[in-house]
């Protein structure tokens, strides 16, 4: 599979990604508060099945009360990708649809 990288600057260009930070090693990182533990499980839920259907998965942490946390990279290109920052925005869309905070 190709991956088109994205660089820093590139990322930093972004600017329907206002939730993901871009860290050390190639990877964005963005929390989701959500009101409710189980509203966080829900999230991680949702993420899953947008993962699946991308055959991308991302890193996912839920913690009390509602917190998710969800790390992208692409493991197989060393680094970011589109293919990271087109999930992202699928992620992003989909925690404001249920009410992440």
């Amino acid at each position: 599979m190709e991956y088109t990288p994205v660089t820093a600057a590139d990322f930093a260009a972004i600017d329907d990604l206002p939730d993901w930070e871009l860290l050390d090693g190639g990877v964005i990182r963005a929390t989701f508060g959500m009101p409710t533990f189980p509203a966080g499980a829900s999230l991680i839920s949702a993420i899953s099945g947008l993962a699946e259907h991308a055959v991308h998965h991302p890193d996912l942490e839920l913690r009390y009360p509602g917190k998710v946390q969800v790390d992208l990279t692409t493991h197989d290109a060393g680094g970011l990708t589109t293919l990271d920052t087109d999930l992202a925005r699928q992620i992003t869309r989909t925690a404001q649809a249920m009410g992440a905070e």
